[in-house]
């Protein structure tokens, strides 16, 4: 089965299609909700209310604080470094090297096809484009998009209307 027993499910979790997920050795937080063809692997951590969009991959050590929003085919990293082998030509395993955490802070929202490379943070109520790629912190309230991403504004002062701009002036609420 697509969700291991190792996954620890909050309340009123919605997994959409269970059949088309891989989830193993994660622990998701209450109400949240996940898309189909997404996989979060072991030593993951999804917090209380957030939505996890379609076709994202979310890796060992990274943390999604509550109330985050993931959009379509994001993908996160875990290793700045990666190698197929080591230097005596052996495959490498899980000892061969070290996981580097990612956090996403509460209320922070990334855009559809966003890369988040390996030991970043998101902070809270941030918001990172579509297609963007993040490879470094991004403050809290910052709007960053790009390639690599920049900031390009503040989730305070962005002209948004009616239930997003509820959502970002706080408190959040992604339902």
């Amino acid at each position: 089965m697509p969700v291991a027993d190792s996954v620890r499910l909050g309340e009123n979790v919605c997994i959409f299609h269970p059949a088309l997920v891989n989830l193993y050795g994660c622990t998701i937080g209450k109400e949240t909700r996940i898309g189909t063809f997404v996989e979060i692997q072991k030593n993951a951590t999804i917090g209380a209310r957030c939505k996890i969009s379609s076709h994202t991959f979310i890796c060992e050590g990274v943390t999604l604080e509550d109330e985050v929003f993931v959009g379509h085919g994001v993908m996160f990293t875990n290793d700045r470094f990666p190698r197929a082998t080591n230097e005596d030509g052996g495959l490498q395993g899980e000892t061969d090297w070290i996981v580097e955490e990612t956090r996403v802070r509460r209320c922070a929202s990334i855009g559809s096809n966003a890369t988040i490379v390996a030991g970043v943070t998101v902070g809270e109520y941030a918001l990172v484009g579509a297609g963007a790629v993040v490879t470094k912190d991004v403050p809290d309230h910052a709007i960053v998009a790009g390639v690599p991403a920049r900031r390009i504004g503040d989730t305070r002062s962005a002209k948004l209307k009616g239930a997003d701009a509820r959502a970002w002036m706080g408190p959040c609420s992604n339902t």
